[in-house]
């Protein structure tokens, strides 16, 4: 059979072939590319907690306030759609390589901006790289690791925000106990992202383009060239020549899923599963004063010590996740995520309507547990059953639906806490894993382990 009559055939059995190759580098890349996360988390969660630091120095308005910590938000949803599309377009080494460059530079610009309308600028520039590497990485993984372990590796995503917040959350600490000059806290803590992501492109810069990609693009010479550097195999049912290959269109991708009923409910269920977790942890933030108030802290410090130990929680449960889930699937992962969020919110309503408050620290903790089951593999199962060819825009389309929540919850949110209460706000918030158990029970086909025809 000659390359002349079935290059699609050629390309398929080498991108079967390579999904089942196993190299300890391919293990390195996807801890790699799970380090982006560090850099998210880092940037999510200082914002948070050094606002009230901007605020004193600027007194701008509540809307420019919250722009400000909204911006990376609507960046990175902006970032998921361009760049897991330009991912698939000029390869997935251009990309991280560009993405880091870009939040390097900006990270740093935060901390010199000269008032709130310039911060606000800077952070929505700032997301568009953080949404693009993300997706990109997602990309990575699935192409650098044998079926099986990718998965695994793929849900530890919320294990490293979890870490990222923790280590976050500690440097501020260290910053109010040396009674550092707040403007300096604020400045220094947003410019420290630049420092994790400059570790992390120096880690990658010589990682190749993935073979995978390269054989979809039809450049074999170099897929040779990879797979001879990461598997020590020269990948001899390919050509020594190169051959041209059509570029992949969204308008393609979007096409070829509904062509396949599997993947079809895998992403279907992967978009719901994106949005209803990034809508009950975009609003779990809100139930953190109910805490506090609970345990009687007020100050800066005590507030951001206790939010450590509860990322603490969340970590664990974000290591623990993935290591079952070739044991229970991802059906199961998700079904008991969300149940248990689902449960927690429930019974956390019920603690406020009869004025229980002292089992709220053990709720947010068990929530946290929870969220971070149903979260691990919202981005890997879209990303593991879509296409080589489409799989970077299969990625950033379901990170959209992360992001599109977590920019939708600092606006409208507040006003709903504060219109019906905290405990109806509590209720309302578990709609969202309510949705998410039964999309998990009754829409997602499991895909451990999935392959492509």
């Amino acid at each position: 059979m000659s390359i002349e009559k079935s290059p699609q055939a050629i390309m398929d059995a080498a991108t079967r072939y390579l999904v089942g190759k196993y190299s300890p580098k391919g293990n390195r890349v996807g801890w790699l590319m799970m380090s982006s996360i560090l850099v998210e988390a880092w940037d999510l969660y200082s914002i948070a907690f050094v606002l009230v630091f901007v605020k004193q120095q600027f007194s701008p308005d509540p809307l420019l306030l919250g722009l400000a910590a909204a911006g990376t938000q609507g960046g990175a949803l902006v970032g998921a759609m361009i760049g897991g599309w330009l991912s698939d377009k000029i390869g997935r080494r251009v990309m991280f390589l560009a993405t880091m460059y870009m939040f390097i530079f900006f990270a740093l610009l935060q901390g010199i901006v000269p008032n709130v309308a310039c911060l606000v600028v800077v952070r929505f520039i700032l997301g568009i790289p953080l949404g693009s590497d993300i997706s990109n990485s997602y990309t990575y993984i699935m192409e650098s690791m044998p079926k099986g372990q990718r998965e695994v590796m793929g849900n530890r995503w919320q294990f490293m925000f979890a870490v990222g917040e923790v280590l976050t959350l500690a440097v501020i600490a260290i910053f109010i106990v040396s009674n550092m000059n707040s403007e300096l806290i604020w400045r220094i803590t947003l410019a420290l992202g630049a420092l994790p992501a400059a570790v992390i492109l120096f880690m990658r810069h010589d990682l190749p383009e993935t073979a995978v990609w390269l054989v979809r693009h039809g450049r074999f010479i170099e897929a040779k060239q990879v797979t001879m550097q990461m598997y020590n195999d020269p990948l001899d049912m390919l050509p020594d020549h190169d051959i041209t290959v059509e570029k992949p269109r969204v308008t393609a991708f979007l096409s070829d899923l509904r062509r396949d009923p599997i993947r079809w409910r895998a992403t279907l269920y992967g978009y719901i599963a994106c949005f209803c977790q990034g809508s009950e942890f975009s609003t779990f933030a809100f139930y953190m004063p109910v805490l506090f108030v609970s345990l009687g802290v007020s100050s800066i410090l005590g507030t951001d010590l206790v939010t450590m130990g509860l990322f603490t929680i969340a970590a664990i449960s974000g290591l623990v996740g993935p290591m079952i889930t070739p044991k229970i699937g991802h059906r199961g992962i998700s079904m008991w995520g969300f149940g248990i969020v689902l449960v927690s919110l429930l019974v956390a309503a019920a603690a406020i309507y009869t004025n229980h408050p002292g089992i709220l620290p053990f709720i947010c903790a068990t929530m946290l547990w929870g969220h971070y089951w149903d979260a691990s593999n919202c981005m890997t199962i879209p990303t593991v059953v879509a296409r080589p060819e489409y799989r970077g825009t299969a990625s950033g389309f379901a990170y959209m639906f992360v992001k599109l929540p977590s920019f939708l919850a600092i606006f409208l949110f507040p006003s709903l806490f504060t219109a019906i209460g905290q405990a109806g706000a509590t209720l309302f918030v578990a709609i969202f894993p309510l949705i998410g158990f039964l999309a998990a029970k009754f829409l997602l086909p499991e895909v451990y382990g999935f392959e492509h025809d």
